[in-house]
């Protein structure tokens, strides 16, 4: 009788723990809204933290010829159609940002979308 009742209380102890990772428990959705994609909120964030870093792009460096911390210096860019290329790592294109990963699939789309809106100074 004993072992019956233990063999119960372990199955009843596995089917009550069957469910006990926190990414099933707690699982975590993000979206990446680029109906509205901005400069300002969107584009720019994304140059300063990965792109117009000291060493970089940015003002006083402009390697390969951009300064990315600013709207006109990411317009030329967009205009040469080197952004794209490079931020999503295509053949023919330099690889960036350089030494360091690449920049996660929302940004990169929100900055497409913003490409494609026009990418005005907003």
């Amino acid at each position: 009788m004993k072992k019956i009742l233990a063999g119960c209380i372990g199955l009843i102890a596995l089917a009550g723990c069957y469910n006990d990772k926190a990414d099933q428990l707690y699982p975590t959705t993000t979206t990446c809204d680029t109906a509205t994609a901005t400069f300002a909120t969107d584009v720019m964030p994304v140059m300063q933290q990965k792109c117009a870093t000291s060493g970089c792009h940015d003002a006083s460096t402009k390697a390969y010829g951009y300064n990315l911390s600013t709207y006109q210096g990411v317009k030329i860019c967009v205009d040469d159609a080197r952004l794209m290329g490079a931020i999503r790592q295509q053949s023919g294109f330099k690889a960036m940002p350089q030494g360091a990963s690449k920049l996660d699939d929302c940004s990169i789309n929100k900055i497409a979308r913003w490409i494609n809106l026009g990418a005005q100074n907003n």
